[in-house]
């Protein structure tokens, strides 16, 4: 590599022959600055922001509902979207304090059995590695007995009590972005300056809006189906923690890829602790695997069609990424906010080749 003595006053300097522009490596560190910074915020305003997110997209799946309730006449009477709007924060209200009072009753019911069963499930884990034999069982029985239960229950009760204040919060954001709603496309208008770049951005909105909404609602029908499969499964092998178990199914098959395989583990773990006896946790694990297996690889697919076209290895890395933000909500959320990344990159030329390696085809703007 060869530098030009003595540049030109007023010209970049010369590298290899081409142009250095000092501040194309300003905007790159300012870039990376911003980035961290942003990241540091998400971080320390995760409760808030993940609140926000699920209100919004709350917000977005009862929106379509709320709009052809609107449009419903009983002969000369029709429905005002307000009341519309009023009946479905109510419904969204009671639904997500009753679905919290649930998961706190099992976070206990589950705390207790964890109690009660600590020691014989410690034993029965050592036992697994019996077969590489005495010593090593007895180290493997010692490394389970370091580990601090207690710390790891109260730490998880005390999670339990943040999800009601974390339910109150997002009540409050969806009531608000209700009683905004009438006013979304006015504030549009006035934001872009003009009809055809708002209409653009609407119709953007309304893209991310479907494919998340679909994405959603086929989850929610697969993940159901397969807790009640579950819960099914250990009702008819006598097992307890049937209800707990098959909560945790249900949310970890909205995890994709990784949370099906994590449900089964869990609850194959769950039998082998509950019986000691490694044929019927063997047996459980394989009717489980069988039952996740058909519903993830026939069921959710047939539903599912081409609505994401997202990228599995995009998936993965999307996955690990807000995990590490935000916790298990961020996986939760990782995949919505991979659809309105690829969709928003995808309108921008500069940042459209992103949203073509986040497809899956390379099609991120095409719209089933």
């Amino acid at each position: 590599m060869k530098m030009k003595d003595t540049p030109d006053e007023g010209r970049p300097a010369l590298i290899d022959g081409r142009a250095f522009e000092p501040r194309a490596l300003t905007n790159v560190l300012l870039g990376i600055i911003a980035f961290a910074l942003a990241l540091f915020l998400m971080v320390q305003a995760k409760f808030i922001l993940i609140s926000l997110a699920i209100a919004i997209i709350l917000f977005s799946l009862t929106s379509e509902a709320i709009n052809a309730v609107g449009r419903l006449r009983i002969g000369p009477v029709s429905i005002p979207p307000r009341l519309a709007s009023l009946v479905a924060l109510a419904l969204i209200a009671g639904s997500l304090l009753t679905l919290s009072a649930v998961l706190i009753s099992q976070v206990n019911t589950v705390v207790t059995m964890v109690l009660n069963y600590a020691g014989p499930a410690q034993q029965a884990i050592a036992q697994l590695f019996g077969w590489m034999g005495p010593e090593v069982e007895q180290s493997v029985l010692e490394s389970m007995q370091s580990i601090q239960v207690a710390g790891y229950l109260t730490t998880l009760a005390g999670q339990a009590s943040n999800l009601l204040s974390a339910t109150i919060l997002i009540i409050l954001f969806v009531g608000f972005l209700f009683a905004e709603r009438i006013w979304f496309d006015a504030k549009l208008n006035s934001l872009m300056g003009d009809s055809e770049s708002a209409e653009r951005i609407a119709r953007m909105v309304g893209t991310i809006m479907r494919r998340v909404n679909h994405y959603l609602l086929v989850k929610a029908i697969v993940s159901a189906v397969t807790a009640v499969a579950v819960y099914g499964v250990f009702t008819v092998g006598g097992f307890d923690l049937a209800l707990p178990v098959a909560i945790i199914t249900f949310a970890l098959n909205f995890i994709p890829s990784i949370g099906s395989i994590i449900a089964t583990v869990i609850a194959t773990l769950a039998v082998y602790v509950l019986t000691q006896n490694p044929y019927t946790a063997g047996t459980v694990l394989v009717a489980v695997g069988i039952l996740q297996f058909v519903i993830g690889n026939v069921i959710d697919p047939m539903l599912m069609g081409h609505a994401l076209r997202l990228s599995s290895f995009g998936i993965i890395i999307s996955l690990a990424f807000w995990g590490a933000v935000w916790g298990l909500p961020g996986m939760f959320l990782a995949v919505p906010i991979m659809v309105a990344l690829m969709i928003i990159c995808a309108q921008s030329p500069r940042l459209r080749p992103l949203a073509v390696l986040l497809s899956r085809e390379g099609l991120p703007d095409m719209d089933h």
